[in-house]
């Protein structure tokens, strides 16, 4: 079958960074569904592993998490699908990508693709909801209130792709008042666009930018990009007692800051479930079929930015080298196999 893949990791720019090659169909667990993939989306993980993680000497490395497709075959144990299903999903990290014809999955982080939308569309969703939904309602619990606090959610980075899911799935299962982060006037439209009550300048100092709106310090910050760069703010901005999720790669991490707020600090990273099994791994499927739900109810709005047409190497080359810009705005699309 035809796939996308590398033998070295390295930078974009590599003449062989990522080429189209022929490769066997994946093998199947007895869990597996084996899908046929229609659209993919490009996340910043699959530049991360590109650049770091080299498979072993002869083979190739196929990236890719995100997908929407047709289920085609199943393994012995499957109980919730079946040939000619459309799905959706964001894979396991611990496993061949999605940057192919077919593809095999555990059946229980998969979910039943919306009904309203295309399989490009619904390519954009997985990861970022799941990212979104885990750090909202596992890590912050933002249905546990924080008491005498705001009532609020600072969202850095607004308008990336988990942002963009995060900002609608506050606005649509909480009473958080939401505040997002932009720099431009793209960006601050598209987070509009989104949800956000409110947005602020991350290019600037953002404790000042806050207090400028005139509202109680926020209970809630989800750190979705530079980190590091906005640790000090977020301390100053926070409310006692308040809770910081974070889900990008800063080098160091100091939470001294936050001891005097008592602020607890999350992680959240998306493979956990997949890469430990754990005992509530379904738990990612049942998710993105509330998400379909909240879609097919015009409820949420599927967050491609762009489609850089089929699922070749030139243009997954160009996909990743517009991820590592740091400038996109929303999930970059990927759709049928073609030259």
């Amino acid at each position: 079958m035809r796939a996308v893949a590398y033998r070295t990791a390295g930078p974009i720019e590599a003449e062989a960074a990522l080429s189209d090659v022929e490769v066997p169909e994946p093998a199947m667990g007895d869990r597996d569904l084996l899908v046929e993939v229609r659209a993919v989306s490009v996340n910043p993980v699959d530049t991360k592993v590109r650049r770091k993680v080299s498979p072993a000497a002869g083979e190739f490395k196929i990236l890719g998490w995100d997908a929407a497709g047709t289920v085609v075959g199943t393994g012995t144990g499957v109980q919730n699908f079946k040939v000619g299903d459309n799905v959706y999903y964001a894979g396991d990290l611990n496993r061949q990508g999605t940057n192919a014809e077919r593809h095999a999955v555990d059946e229980r982080v998969v979910g039943r693709m919306p009904r309203s939308i295309d399989f490009a569309h619904a390519a954009a969703l997985p990861l970022t909801a799941i990212t979104a939904w885990e750090a909202l309602f596992d890590r912050l619990n933002v249905n546990l209130p924080i008491a005498g606090a705001s009532n609020s959610i600072l969202v850095i980075g607004g308008a990336g792709g988990v942002s963009s899911i995060a900002i609608q799935l506050a606005r649509q299962l909480t009473h958080l008042h939401v505040i997002a982060t932009a720099s431009n006037d793209a960006s601050r439209e598209w987070t509009k666009g989104m949800g956000a009550h409110a947005v602020v300048d991350h290019s600037r100092p953002l404790a000042g930018e806050v207090r400028r709106l005139g509202l109680a310090a926020p209970d809630y910050v989800f750190g979705t990009t530079q980190t590091a760069m906005h640790l000090s703010e977020i301390a100053e901005l926070i409310a006692p007692q308040g809770r910081l999720v974070v889900i990008d790669d800063p080098p160091v991490l100091d939470i001294n800051p936050f001891k005097r707020k008592s602020v607890s600090v999350h992680w959240e990273f998306m493979f956990t479930r997949t890469m430990h099994q754990t005992a509530d791994i379904d738990a990612q499927g049942k998710l993105l079929n509330e998400v379909s739900r909240l879609v097919d109810e015009g409820k949420i709005r599927p967050t491609m930015g762009s489609n850089f047409g089929s699922i070749n190497a030139e243009n997954l080359k160009r996909a990743h080298a517009c991820i590592e810009s740091g400038r996109t705005r929303g999930k970059i699309v990927l759709a049928g196999f073609g030259a």
